[in-house]
């Protein structure tokens, strides 16, 4: 199965930002390669550009860039993981020398990068042309990022300023307790947070400022402080969705549940209407015969049926026998 889409939902995200030099250019990279695909990312905390290439794309262009090359997709692409990803992760070029990239910036806002190297004896090249990334994209995969390391980090931040309140206050009870300090040179000044914090940006802020080749890169310890965050949220989301899962099964649950009683009660209904109806139209259909009744006669032949079926009922099975030949009696003296 070829992959067109670039890197799976969250792997590119997993990945950390690395600071890349190319030529003169300072960057941050973030880049993954697959089997036969690639997604990478580019910033100068200007602008973020991004290029994806399916198997299909890949084969075009390395036909295009390279006119002797006849091979497939999986027979250089290995070749090209091994020369470029050296070249975006922060390790410059190679050792040997053997690849050599550039970066230019197109007129239209694009950047494209352009890599020689040698494969099987003969020169190969390659270039990618990155686009400008959308916001979503950003969003994702660099501001919610850094917004919830500047979280993560304030509170640290005040953490440590508790502690070291407290540490005060532990300090000057052994003072009041007669302890004295064996060399002045450790003594130190009580902790004021709002002093701490006007002191550290005035002196750190300037220098932060004009260290720009710092202020485009992470450093080790925040690459590992991206991960955690990074990690964390996707195994929130993971368990988010696992949640909603959940709860839509119990839902399809319980409607199973009611659906049969639901479907009981239209079928006494109809049953009971249709019976209704047949002994309405057969009610109908004896009092509009055509014998000349009127109403008064049909209603005197419904009472005399009224009686004749009441009378086998309320009459015992002894009394019938004896009022037929009682009938038949009158009959012979008449």
């Amino acid at each position: 199965m070829m992959e067109v889409s670039g890197a799976p939902v969250g792997v590119l995200l997993q990945r950390p930002w690395l600071p890349v030099s190319i030529g003169d250019c300072r960057l941050l990279a973030k880049i993954w390669f697959g089997d036969s695909a690639y997604h990478i990312l580019l910033t100068d905390m200007t602008c973020v550009w991004e290029e994806r290439m399916d198997s299909a794309a890949i084969q075009s262009r390395a036909q295009e860039l390279n006119r002797r090359l006849r091979a497939p997709v999986k027979a250089f692409f290995s070749h090209l993981c091994a020369v470029v990803q050296p070249c975006l992760s922060g390790g410059g070029e190679r050792a040997d020398g053997e690849a050599q990239i550039s970066l230019t910036r197109q007129e239209d806002g694009d950047i494209s990068m352009r890599l020689k190297s040698e494969l099987a004896g003969l020169p190969f090249y390659w270039e990618f042309h990155c686009t400008p990334a959308s916001v979503t994209l950003v969003c994702a995969q660099l501001v919610r990022p850094l917004l919830a390391m500047s979280r993560l980090l304030q509170r640290q931040v005040e953490q440590l300023g508790g502690l070291l309140a407290r540490k005060d206050a532990e300090i000057q009870d052994y003072r009041e307790n007669g302890a004295t300090l064996s060399r002045e040179r450790l003594q130190t000044d009580v902790f004021e947070e709002q002093t701490y914090r006007e002191d550290f940006m005035a002196k750190a802020l300037p220098v932060v400022s004009s260290e720009q080749q710092d202020a485009h890169g992470f450093d080790a310890e925040l690459q590992h402080l991206y991960a955690s965050v990074v990690a964390h949220g996707n195994a929130r989301k993971r368990r988010l969705s696992e949640e909603r899962c959940v709860e839509e099964e119990d839902e399809e649950e319980e409607e199973e549940e009611e659906r049969p009683a639901a479907s009981e009660e239209p079928d006494l209904t109809p049953s009971a209407g249709v019976g209704s109806v047949r002994t309405e139209t057969a009610e109908s259909d004896r009092g509009l015969r055509p014998n000349g009744q009127t109403e008064a006669t049909r209603a005197k032949m419904a009472d005399r049926a009224a009686v004749q079926q009441s009378l086998p009922v309320t009459c015992s099975p002894a009394e019938r026998p004896a009022s037929k030949p009682k009938k038949k009696k009158v009959g012979l003296f008449r």
